[in-house]
């Protein structure tokens, strides 16, 4: 058996993990669930450009998807093994912390 399909996906894995607002996202989302409203609110981009990271960090499975109503709700997937290897490394970031804490919401 190849280990080509293995290292494929671990390639995508960590490019996913090179981007710093998708690094910002799965800090944001250690222990809590969050609306794309929220993300919008902390981060300062656009509904669709969070959707846009939210879809890549989805497609490589760091992130769950929950729909409630109009919103769309994320937490992290705790079955996916790197993310449990890099979850501890991730720092909290205080400016998103607060900007959180003061979110308006849905």
């Amino acid at each position: 058996m190849s280990a080509e399909p293995c290292l494929d996906a671990m390639t995508e894995e960590f490019k996913v993990l090179g981007d710093k607002t998708r690094l910002r996202i799965l800090s944001l989302l250690k222990g809590r669930e969050l609306c794309v409203c929220d993300l919008t609110e902390v981060l300062g981009i656009s509904q669709p450009g969070v959707s846009q990271q939210m879809r890549r960090l989805r497609q490589v499975g760091f992130v769950h998807e929950r729909r409630g109503g109009q919103w769309t709700y994320y937490s992290l997937n705790l079955e996916n093994e790197l993310l449990i290897l890099l979850l501890p490394t991730f720092p909290k970031v205080k400016e998103d912390e607060e900007r959180l804490m003061n979110a308006k919401g849905c």
